[in-house]
């Protein structure tokens, strides 16, 4: 069960509210009450659960769950006493139902007596300013907010509605959609990695005069980094995800809702679209276009455009199956079986 020290509830809610909430069907008293969400293995009566693996389905028999979310081939087997949520996305449903039993923190209006806001910024209604916070001169941050501890928003900088900057944040040459979430650590628009070496074998830094574009709901991992564009943006697209300690270099563009996990990092003016799917420890090199839905796979080193809906794999970078009938020939090579 979620510690309600570090995650507290919202009280008692209907079965019938969190079916809703699930997009669920169920068979039992719509007036039966759930107060939070824990495993099957632990969860009580008063509990939601879930169920969305195979391998977890020995678990389902002997839970003490009030409540599970699974799929229609499991509802048989939920055990009595338990009432069987059914959707045909069960991992979805559940996270609708633990935001609903769970969620966040809304907004403390106000500012922090040791923040630092310019007089010429603009905070919307209902926003939340940490300690020591910094506003720089003429920044506009939306209504509902919540700026946490230590975060830093520079000059110009435009943050939408709904927002969250988690501690210790920087954010400056960047304009923010709505529902964006940072988490502690990020630095949005800072200098991109670009430089000419002078004759005398030093190197001039390039300007970099271009800015950060954030979409609708992008969320950023703890201590991943995204420079601001040198001649032009840098842009993320609405919905896209990116993990912790990832990488964004200048002018990079991604489409709408693509995930990029930790430790990755693209290189300058590569563009993703729509929909790309970047595993962890990947690289990119720049100047690349992936296509749309394409995914690219953990440790890859990308090297050349990868079409749309294409998966690759390996370094250099090569199609899935390309990738592994090459391992299969080395292994052969390796054990002295290959003629």
């Amino acid at each position: 069960m979620a510690d309600p020290r570090f995650f507290p509830g919202s009280g008692a809610q209907r079965l019938s509210d969190v079916a809703a909430a699930a997009g669920a069907s169920f068979t039992g008293d719509p007036g039966r009450v759930f107060t939070g969400v824990a495993p099957l293995q632990s969860a009580g009566p008063g509990d939601v659960s879930f169920l969305d693996n195979r391998r977890y389905a020995g678990l389902l028999a002997t839970t003490q769950a009030g409540a599970v979310v699974l799929a229609p081939a499991f509802a048989a087997q939920v055990p009595a006493g338990a009432v069987a949520l059914v959707t045909p996305q069960p991992y979805l449903g559940f996270a609708r139902v633990a935001r609903l039993l769970h969620p966040p923190p809304a907004p403390v209006p106000g500012v922090h007596a040791t923040a630092v806001v310019a007089p010429d910024a603009t905070i919307g209604a209902g926003t939340e300013i940490g300690p020591y916070a910094v506003i720089g001169a003429g920044a506009r941050i939306g209504s509902n907010c919540i700026i946490h501890a230590h975060a830093t928003i520079g000059p110009a900088v435009e943050i939408g509605e709904d927002c969250r900057l988690h501690a210790h944040c920087s954010v400056s040459h960047a304009i923010l959609g709505r529902g964006v979430v940072l988490h502690p650590g990020v630095r949005i628009g800072q200098e991109g990695f670009g430089f000419a070496p002078t004759p005398e074998g030093g190197f001039e830094t390039m300007p970099q005069l271009g800015r950060v574009l954030l979409g609708d709901y992008v969320e950023v991992g703890a201590n991943s980094c995204i420079d601001r564009g040198s001649q032009g943006d840098t842009v993320i697209g609405p919905g896209t995800r990116l993990d912790n300690l990832v990488q964004i270099g200048h002018n990079v563009h991604t489409g709408r809702g693509c995930v990029i996990v930790g430790q990755a990092g693209i290189s300058g003016s590569t563009t993703l679209e729509d929909y790309v799917t970047v595993a962890a420890q990947a690289g990119l090199t720049g100047h690349l276009r992936i296509g749309a839905q394409a995914r690219i796979g953990a440790q890859a080193g990308v090297m050349n455009d990868v079409p749309a809906k294409t998966d690759v794999i390996g370094s250099p970078s090569m199609p899935v199956r390309e990738f592994w009938r090459a391992m299969a020939k080395l292994k052969k090579l390796g054990t002295g079986r290959e003629g």
